[in-house]
C-alpha cells in the first residue's frame, strides 16, 4: 500500500477567528435587511397601483368632463333623496293638519247650533180712532189730506163747513142755480155730484153725503181752484 501522509489540520490563529465573527455578523445582518425590506415584485405593484388611473363605464381613462358628469349626477340624486324626504315630510304635516281640521268639523258638528232668539214682534198699529161728531170728522179729513199732499188747515175746514151747512152732513141746498138746473149741492161743504165725482179722493167712500168724502172732496178741489180751502171765504 503506498504510505499517504494525513495533511495536518490548520491552526486557526486569534486573527482567524476575529474575521470569522465579522464574517458571520454581516452574513446576519444581511439576511435581516433582506426580509424587512420589500422585493422587488411588491414596490413595483405599488407604484403600478398608485399610477394606475379611474376609468369610465366602456373602459377608457375617465376624463375631466366624466368626472364632472358624475359629479352632477351624484348631486342630483342627493337633491332627489333631499327632495324626497322633504315632500315626505310636508305630506306628514299636510296629513296632520287635515285631521286636525277634521275632527275640529266632528266637534262642531257634535255641538248643536244655538237657536238665533226670535225677534220680538213688532206691536200691531192700533186704528186711529176718531169720533163720530164734525170735530172727529174734520180731523180724520186732515190726516186724509196730508197723506195725499192736499193743503188745508182745521180752521179753515170748520169756518167753511159752518158757513155752508152748519155741521149737517145730510144738508141739501134746493133753491140755489144748481137745484134749479137739478144737480143740488149737498153735505157739509155743499158739493154738487160732478164735483165730487171728478175730485174724489181714493180711498173714502164713494157717496155724495158721506162726512169724509164730502170734506176731502171739497178741500181737493178748492186745492185746485183757490190753493186752499183757507182760502175760502164765501160761495165757491
Amino acid at each position: 500500500m503506498p504510505n499517504f501522509t494525513l495533511p495536518r489540520p490548520a491552526r486557526l490563529t486569534r486573527t482567524h477567528k476575529v474575521s470569522a465573527a465579522l464574517v458571520a455578523t454581516a452574513g446576519c445582518a444581511a439576511a435581516l435587511a433582506f426580509t424587512a425590506a420589500p422585493s422587488d415584485a411588491e414596490t413595483t405593484a405599488a407604484h403600478a397601483s398608485a399610477a394606475v388611473k379611474p376609468v369610465s363605464a366602456n373602459g377608457l381613462p375617465m376624463t375631466a368632463k366624466d368626472r364632472a358628469d358624475d359629479g352632477k349626477q351624484a348631486r342630483a340624486v342627493a337633491s332627489s333623496v333631499a327632495a324626497g324626504l322633504k315632500g315626505t315630510a310636508a305630506e306628514k304635516q299636510n296629513h296632520a293638519a287635515d285631521q286636525t281640521a277634521n275632527r275640529s268639523v266632528e266637534r262642531k258638528a257634535l255641538v248643536a247650533p244655538k237657536a238665533a232668539p226670535k225677534a220680538p214682534k213688532a206691536p200691531k198699529a192700533t186704528p186711529k180712532r176718531y169720533a163720530n161728531n164734525l170735530d172727529g170728522w174734520i180731523r180724520e179729513s186732515l190726516d186724509i189730506m196730508k197723506a195725499k199732499g192736499i193743503p188745508g188747515s182745521y180752521e179753515g175746514l170748520h169756518r167753511n163747513i159752518m158757513r155752508e151747512s152748519s155741521g149737517n152732513p145730510n144738508a141739501v141746498n134746493d133753491w140755489d142755480i144748481n137745484a134749479i138746473n137739478g144737480v143740488p149741492s149737498k153735505g157739509l161743504l155743499q158739493v154738487i155730484q160732478p164735483t165730487f165725482d171728478a175730485y174724489h179722493v181714493a180711498g173714502t167712500p164713494h157717496k155724495l153725503t158721506d162726512p169724509i168724502a164730502n170734506i176731502t172732496a171739497a178741500a181737493n178741489y178748492a186745492a185746485d181752484r183757490y190753493g186752499s180751502i183757507d182760502n175760502v171765504d164765501s160761495a165757491y
